[in-house]
């Protein structure tokens, strides 16, 4: 893995420009079992993308997946958040950036990537399940150079729920915490289903202390989501021509879609299905 570092950092010196309920086209290779993608300690970890508009829940599931195969999750965003939260010029030009809705260029991505592999090499970490990134062809091209992926799980919702959820998102100031105030209840046409999700509600601790990121306006998230239509989906047929891409429709929330997710990664053993449905 340190080739990866190393390359990254090469990379970060140039700067590029920027229906059915459930869809499943399998060409990848991935575990036939829950068994099969829990590695041994010593051995190598999944390498996964996750790919999906913004609000789609790609951190929500990424997460939930890396506790399972004992493999760290990697969110660029967040890696640009706490960069935002730090003092100094980078968190000055990040913060233009991000409240225009534009996209975070290479440059500054592959330089924050690279800073959280090496931590995470230091600690002994194997493997990975990265959210966020890539989201330009040249971004792919540079990642393919210096690590196999295995899997590229590309998460899809039609445009209006997403954008419901966008807006309906909060964050704890206190514990950290995410959540959701939207209720989505969208009735099904062109012979789509409807779609319905609960809301992500806070316990009461975190109730008077939610926020709203900054880039959780309207005007925002429609940028957000034109720009990634424009720049990112090249990305899905990328992945598409190698056979690595795994597209799945959520058909709601966590509690309709997770044990959904998990059997189209195939990753349900018999004495699992229980906490799957949790």
């Amino acid at each position: 893995m340190a080739a990866v570092y190393r390359l990254l950092r090469c990379g970060a010196a140039a700067r590029y420009p920027a229906r059915r309920w459930l869809s499943v086209r399998v060409d990848a290779t991935f575990p036939a079992s829950l068994a099969a993608a829990k590695r041994d300690p010593g051995g190598r970890g999944v390498h996964w993308v996750f790919l999906g508009c913004p609000g789609v829940g790609k951190g929500t599931y990424a997460s939930r997946l890396s506790q399972i195969l004992g493999v760290p999750h990697i969110a660029t965003g967040d890696l640009v958040r706490e960069e935002l939260a730090a003092s100094g010029p980078l968190a000055q030009q990040l913060a233009e950036i991000v409240n225009h809705g534009q996209l975070v260029s290479d440059e500054i991505i592959l330089r924050l990537l690279s800073k959280r592999l090496e931590d995470g090499e230091a600690k002994g970490e194997s493997g990975f399940i990265l959210d966020g990134f890539p989201r330009t062809i040249r971004q792919a091209e540079k990642l393919e150079e210096v690590t196999e992926i295995d899997l590229v799980v590309n998460l899809k919702l039609r445009e209006d729920a997403l954008l419901a959820k966008c807006i309906g998102r909060r964050i704890c100031s206190h514990c950290g915490g995410n959540y959701n105030l939207a209720s989505v209840n969208i009735k099904g046409e062109n012979g789509n289903p409807d779609i319905v999700m609960a809301p992500l509600l806070p316990p009461e601790e975190c109730a008077s202390k939610l926020i709203t990121r900054s880039d959780d306006t309207e005007e925002v998230v429609k940028e957000r989501l034109r720009i990634y239509h424009e720049m990112s989906e090249p990305v899905e047929e990328f992945y598409r021509a190698r056979g690595k891409l795994l597209e799945f429709d959520l058909p709601g929330g966590i509690p309709e879609s997770w044990a959904k997710l998990l059997r189209a990664l195939n990753l349900i053993d018999n004495d699992d299905k229980q906490s799957a449905a949790a």
